[in-house]
């Protein structure tokens, strides 16, 4: 199976009801008997976590890859469906990436790699191979972690770096399984970062690092990282019109994955703040104009209507659709503030009550 999430970009975007479609660098491979076709978040002490990557400078990306690549896993998953035509359950194999995280086990990868999982297998690069289990995954960061057990002197956990201050032009390298071919290292620049990109769940992942580091299918999962042998981010999508890498790739902010993954791990239930409306970018004044809104969701409560433009959510200035995003992912469901919105030329400021956001995007009325 040839599973994609390719995005294509699409306007308008939304915030917390996203719109736009996924070419991803999805999982590759597909071979079997046929077609087939995330408790509260809470704060965990990340010092668990074992970093084996130097932090200090490589001199080369060859030593940068013998460092690393231990850490990088090959990921097989095997689906039962049913053939729909009477000939019972059909199986199929589809590959991807991953990496170590910690010695415990625990590897981290995208969802939409291990989504409809039966049975998932890791392979290292020594050779070895073990059953992994799902621990949990988020489809609204794309984020997911599986478990291994073994000997925790043989895992290799990469060093965990933070997106946060990471900026246009940054050296980074990608490493996975593209097409299948494991162990797999392309290096390119960071060419954006605060980007917004589409959830599996059709949901938004804001401050999303945009990079021209060749990314194909069998990538997801994989990391990227910076020359010091850091890990930036999780790649997850790349933007086609061929179906194949043309230097646009994007990846889940490292950020937002440990938080996700530090979560999961801990056995929480990871939330995320839900308003409930689809956006895009106001025409001429600026904003993030609501083109819908989801009846009885926490922005129909508040009293936004179609063609209102909101400005500011609390203190944070809103000039777009993607900072409207960035703004609404910031909080946790319950969380109260005020939204500044222009309706119909008239200024007026709103009190809102963020709720929990649903498994995947609802419908606008």
């Amino acid at each position: 199976m040839n599973r994609h999430f390719i995005l294509h970009r699409v306007v308008p975007v939304a915030a917390a009801l996203a719109v736009g479609g996924g070419i991803g660098a999805g999982i590759y491979a597909g071979v079997g008997g046929g077609s087939s076709s995330p408790k509260t978040v809470t704060t965990v002490d990340t010092s668990t976590v074992q970093p084996a990557a130097s932090t200090q400078t490589i001199s080369s990306l060859s030593q940068l890859y013998k460092t690393v690549t231990p850490g990088v896993v090959d990921i097989t998953v095997t689906e039962s469906s049913s053939s729909g035509f009477g000939f019972g359950q059909q199986t199929t194999q589809a590959e991807g990436t991953g990496f170590v995280y910690d010695t415990k086990g625990d590897i981290i990868t995208a969802a939409h790699v291990v989504d409809g999982e039966t049975s998932i297998k890791v392979h290292f690069k020594d050779g070895t191979t073990a059953n992994a289990t799902l621990v949990g995954k988020d489809d609204s960061t794309d984020t997911a972690v599986i478990k291994v057990s073994g000997d925790a002197s043989e895992l290799h956990p990469l060093s965990i770096g933070s997106s946060a201050s990471l900026e246009p032009g940054a050296e980074v390298v990608a490493i996975g399984s593209p097409f299948g071919l494991t162990e797999s290292m392309t290096a390119g620049i960071v060419s954006a970062v605060g980007r917004t990109i589409t959830a599996p769940n059709n949901f938004s992942i804001s401050g999303a690092i945009q990079t021209d580091a060749p990314i194909n299918h069998g990538n997801s999962g994989g990391p990227l990282l910076t020359t010091n042998g850091d890990v930036v981010g999780v790649n997850v999508q790349i933007d086609s019109n061929s179906d194949g890498s043309e230097g646009v790739g994007f990846a889940t902010p490292i950020d937002t994955v440990k938080s996700v993954a530090n979560t999961l791990i801990s056995g929480g239930t990871v939330e995320h703040a839900y308003l409930g409306i689809q956006v895009g970018d106001a025409a001429n004044s600026g904003g993030a104009q609501v083109s819908c809104v989801v009846g009885n969701s926490p922005a129909d409560n508040a009293g936004l209507k179609a063609g209102d433009v909101i400005t500011a959510v609390g203190s944070t200035p809103v000039t777009s659709a993607d900072d409207l995003t960035a703004a609404v992912n910031s909080y946790k469901p319950g969380d109260k503030t005020t939204i500044t919105v222009t309706s119909s030329g008239s200024k007026k400021t709103l009190n809102l009550t963020f709720g929990s956001r649903p498994t995947s995007s609802s419908t606008c009325s």
